[in-house]
């Protein structure tokens, strides 16, 4: 298992609650308005909730370090978008490479259009362009429909760009999306200013989707960390790319592509990402484009087929600690096996036992099944020593069979083994042909592996 970064002790973060139903009132200036429109927070005066939200508003507005806050997606490390200083206190934080573009977060319309109208007329050349000449028509339905939500969209950068350089990694283009997550949208709103962020992970390291998983990887790093609970999507965005013909999706995530495609003009949408593990070696259209990604310390190894502790037992990696993560068939249960047995030389492990959603077993491995061994073939069975055995331990997570659960716990699954010391993680493959959702899963779990297996 790789050695996990050091991190730096100069600084204390601060990890602060906010209940998003406790820091005061939404006010919406005209009826059956969505956060597309105009609206506002009458903030609670006496709320501790709305005092600590105040407390992550001023960081943004006046620091070159970033904050940590709750999406509907996943956390977020968000600075001032316009501000160099601010941005580059991301890729510090995070230890991301510089060409690894960044998305905006916006908390209205009206903030978009104040962003790309800096520089008015410089979306004339625009053919797609709406009426007002800010965003292009072909957005149009995707927004009504899904913002707010976890949908990015590619823009074109306008010249001059009042975003910071670091934001776009040189391109072209950015990234903008606005969070359907309340306390997101009133950390924005409050701070005044379109926010770029990332997922509030180390660089490569799984996404995170509590508050606790920032401060694992950002502990010392970052001053400010918004607690506001578990992310209820727990996948990133989907990002798509309405200026190419055709339009391409760049990003599986939390749209899937049959919901895009009944929006009109994006009923021949195309696939943009690799399928596959293997990054990009040319500039990246989007975050998570190039760069391996949502790779916990142990080793990640994609199955697809039953559960075997047979393969388990005969890869090179797996000789003491082992995780196993089931989806839709994987269980327990089902290791069977005459070479193997659920050792009793401890009451303790004697049987299965449940930490949380973490289960934990020890299963003893024979002889014949350990590396350089020429020792004959002798089935163990429960309550018989045999000196040529080995002792494997074994952590499992069921994430169930209902595609939203996995995605949403996937992230957290892939860091509960690694926080539980195991040095190789099989991870039950997902059948893809079970929608998009799987699809945005299975391309999580193939930047995350080393490689696939066919069991």
């Amino acid at each position: 298992m790789e050695e996990e970064e050091p991190k730096s002790s100069s600084r204390s973060t601060q990890v602060l609650a906010v209940d998003v139903d406790k820091i005061g009132d939404f006010v919406f200036r005209q009826p059956d308005v969505t956060f597309l429109g105009d609206w506002f927070i009458n903030l609670s005066e006496d709320s501790q909730d709305a005092i600590n939200l105040c407390q992550a508003v001023k960081q943004l507005q006046t620091s070159g370090l970033p904050v940590a806050f709750p999406t509907e997606t996943v956390y977020g490390l968000g600075a001032d978008a316009t501000r160099s200083d601010a941005v580059a206190g991301i890729y510090a934080a995070k230890q991301r490479p510089a060409d690894n573009p960044l998305i905006v977060h916006i908390s209205s319309l009206r903030q978009l259009h104040h962003l790309l109208d800096s520089t008015p007329g410089s979306r004339d050349d625009c053919p797609d362009a709406d009426a007002q000449g800010r965003i292009p028509a072909i957005y149009d339905p995707l927004i009504s429909r899904f913002w707010p939500g976890p949908l990015t969209i590619l823009l074109p950068l306008p010249d001059p760009s009042p975003l910071a350089p670091a934001v776009t990694g040189s391109l072209s283009t950015f990234g903008v999306r606005m969070p359907s997550s309340r306390l997101a949208l009133a950390l924005i709103h409050l701070a005044g200013l379109p926010i770029a962020a990332p997922s509030a992970n180390a660089s490569t390291k799984p996404s995170p989707t509590t508050a606790a998983h920032v401060l694992h990887d950002l502990s010392g790093r970052i001053d400010l960390i918004i607690d506001g609970g578990s992310c209820s999507v727990g996948l990133e965005s989907t990002v798509v790319d309405g200026l190419t013909r055709p339009p391409a999706i760049l990003r599986p995530g939390g749209v899937s592509i049959e919901m895009i495609r009944q929006c009109p003009g994006w009923e021949h949408v195309v696939i943009g990402y690799s399928s596959g593990g293997s990054a990009e070696t040319s500039a990246p259209r989007a975050p998570g484009m190039k760069y391996k990604h949502y790779s916990p310390n142990a080793r990640v190894l994609l199955v697809h087929g039953r559960l075997s502790l047979d393969l388990v037992c005969r890869y090179p990696s797996a000789r003491c600690k082992v995780g196993l993560i089931s989806t839709m068939t994987w269980r327990v249960e089902d290791l069977k096996f005459p070479q193997y047995s659920v050792t009793r030389d401890h009451d303790a492990l004697a049987t299965p036992r449940m930490d949380g959603c973490l289960r934990k077993f020890a299963i003893k491995k024979l002889a014949p099944y350990l590396p350089h061994n020429a020792i004959k073939d002798s089935p163990l069975v429960d309550g018989e020593s045999d000196q040529h055995a080995e002792l494997l331990q074994v952590s499992s997570i069921d994430l169930g069979r209902e595609i939203a659960n996995i995605a949403q716990a996937l992230f957290s699954a892939l860091r509960e083994l690694d926080l539980d010391g195991v040095d190789v993680i099989f991870v039950e493959a997902i059948n893809e042909s079970g929608g998009d959702a799987a699809a945005a899963i299975m391309n999580r779990l193939r930047k995350a592996a080393e490689s696939e297996i066919e069991s």
